[in-house]
């Protein structure tokens, strides 16, 4: 996925094939340049269609503040949603939720946090309008006027949670993967069916800029006949640093590995704090003091402010580690070797099959997803599931304190227009999709390379396209780059304006997957209009969720499984698992 800085260089010589096909849907763009808009974000109702203003936003529920809740705070337009109630457990995840993530200035641009977001001056003066509660059950039972629940739960919880809140008449917006199993997510579906509510999943490249215009790329026949796509999302986590095993309080589990970093980083921060105070108690007592070394003083002292009191909410998460288990986590004994408290499968629960999905359910899903898109171009935009997949995974890096694998390789068959599964030749006629997870090196990142006979699509990181010209990697055309999409290389200020804005802050959709199902909520409340629906609703969730979740039994037993139609039927009972779909399982 790499490329040379030569290799990025925008290339002209295929750039006018571009711009006369439908790659560019230029006239939502531009709508949104004449009206005024400064820049990306607020382009999402130009571009997919819906309406600028609800009205009266809805008032939802947060249920799940960790890292990926507070992505989805960060993403809220406060014009379309009201947050008035949060759920969780961990006393860490709800100060971020209300601060933002100040662990660095990266995380705090992606995590910004409710007081940031509403405008509230204090967290007491956020709390007068947004209850808190730990269990999401006392949410749902306590918030008797709520429109809508936000669910990144863990992914154990996204079946339970979802479908008490949509029998209580919310709808909801559930982070991916839709469910934990396939029988869960077709409950989900139908129970979204009877109670007359929208049920949305948060792949949100369904709602990218990007990924659109990619799609109307390979839709006008720019690429030619698809044959061939590879998709990757390699990370450098090994064992001491893994971003899924989080540090733990030395009180919650004293023996970890990782015991004591929080404090170490406590203590740390709390003498750069001091240290930061005293040199601002010495700019304030000079005899000519200088205002704008003070100012900017001030700003760094209350920036590790914000970072200590933080630091210390993580520390306090050690409170609770009596009382998860009345969450239902679990304490075990794994392999008879490693201790693991409850606690500990609530902040790692990524790293367990009871609670998580794997590299399949967290990284995969989105990409094949992003496939079955590009695939579905072909077919006039109905979405593709695939006819087969090999797989297999390993561990050669991590010890005995996961249950998922270090590494997923997968391959999957896909149909294209012509397939057959009846004629000899015809069922031949096939698109090869290839794509691995690993831990333990990033090289080469994440992305997909989309292959044609008439040219080659790379995407890069959710935020670059580059546009090659059949096989030659000389010749070529930067679809995307950063925040600016080329329009033509002729001097035309309404293009530029419009090429500034098209990725600015949009790129990853986040935003626009949410004001969308919002939208859809106010103008099609009990869920009868067919016509105006999320764009990743629970048929084509359930979609990525079987494909995921399927490839996970595959990797595991290192074989092929061919898919049955029916998993990716709401209606029907057979599901890759075994299990018959029970709605009155659920209290």
């Amino acid at each position: 996925m790499d490329l040379s800085p030569e290799e990025k260089q925008i290339g002209k010589e295929n750039f006018q094939a571009a711009i006369g096909s439908p790659l560019l849907r230029r006239e939502f763009l531009q709508e949104g340049v004449r009206q005024g808009i400064s820049s990306g974000k607020g382009l999402g109702p130009y571009y997919f269609g819906y309406e600028k203003s609800i009205g009266d936003p809805i008032r939802v529920g947060f249920l799940g503040t960790g890292d990926e809740g507070s992505v989805l705070i960060n993403a809220i337009n406060p014009e379309f949603v009201e947050v008035v109630a949060i759920a969780d457990v961990r006393p860490y995840n709800v100060h971020r939720a209300f601060h933002g993530d100040h662990e660095s200035d990266n995380t705090l641009a992606v995590r910004c946090g409710l007081m940031a977001k509403y405008g509230y001056k204090t967290e007491d003066a956020a709390r007068d309008h947004i209850k808190v509660y730990g269990d999401y059950r006392d949410l749902l039972k306590g918030e008797q006027e709520l429109d809508a629940v936000i669910i990144a739960l863990p992914l154990h919880l996204h079946a339970p949670a979802a479908i008490a809140a949509m029998k209580l008449g919310r709808h909801v917006l559930t982070e991916k993967l839709m469910g934990h199993s396939v029988h869960e997510c077709k409950e989900m579906a139908r129970v979204a069916r009877e109670a007359g509510v929208h049920l949305a999943t948060g792949h949100q490249r369904h709602y990218s800029i990007l990924y659109d215009n990619a799609v109307k790329m390979i839709g006008s026949g720019l690429l030619g006949n698809l044959h061939y796509i590879r998709a990757q999302w390699h990370r450098g986590n090994l064992p001491g640093s893994d971003s899924w095993q989080q540090p733990m309080p030395r009180d919650a589990k004293p023996k970890d590995e990782q015991a004591g970093k929080l404090e170490d980083e406590l203590r740390a921060w709390r003498d750069k704090l001091t240290t930061l105070e005293g040199e601002l108690d010495e700019l304030r007592k000079a005899s000519t003091p200088d205002e704008r070394k003070i100012s900017v003083k001030r700003q760094e002292v209350e920036k590790w402010r914000a970072k200590v009191a933080q630091k210390k909410m993580q520390l306090a998460d050690a409170a609770i580690k009596d009382e998860v288990t009345k969450y239902g986590y679990q304490h075990e004994l794994i392999g008879g070797v490693y201790d693991r408290p409850a606690i500990e499968e609530l902040i790692r629960w990524r790293l367990w099959n009871r609670t998580g999905g794997g590299l399949m359910a967290e990284l995969g899903s989105h990409q094949l997803d992003a496939a079955s898109i590009f695939i579905a171009a072909m077919f006039e935009g109905k979405k593709q599931y695939p006819l087969s997949v090999t797989a297999m995974s390993n561990r050669p890096l991590f010890p005995l304190d996961r249950d998922v694998d270090d590494h997923v390789y997968c391959m999957f068959e896909f149909p294209t227009p012509e397939y057959d599964p009846k004629d000899d030749y015809r069922r031949r006629k096939t698109i090869s999709v290839s794509y691995a997870s690993i831990n333990g090196n990033g090289f080469g990142g994440y992305g997909e390379t989309v292959l044609g006979t008439q040219g080659t699509l790379v995407l890069e990181r959710e935020t670059d396209a580059l546009l090659y010209k059949t096989s030659a990697t000389t010749s070529k055309t930067k679809v995307a780059g950063g925040p600016k999409l080329e329009l033509d290389d002729a001097g035309d200020p309404l293009s530029a304006a419009v090429g500034v804005q098209a990725l600015a802050e949009v790129e990853r959709g986040y935003t626009e997957q949410i004001e969308h199902w919002a939208w859809c909520i106010r103008r099609n409340p009990n869920n009868s209009d067919p016509q105006i629906q999320p764009r990743c609703h629970p048929k084509v969730a359930l979609g990525d969720a079987v494909i995921a979740l399927t490839t996970n039994f595959a990797a595991r037993e290192g074989r092929r499984i061919t898919f049955d139609p029916r998993w990716f039927d709401t209606d029907s009972d057979e599901t890759p698992e075994g299990v018959k779909p029970a709605v009155d399982r659920y209290a």
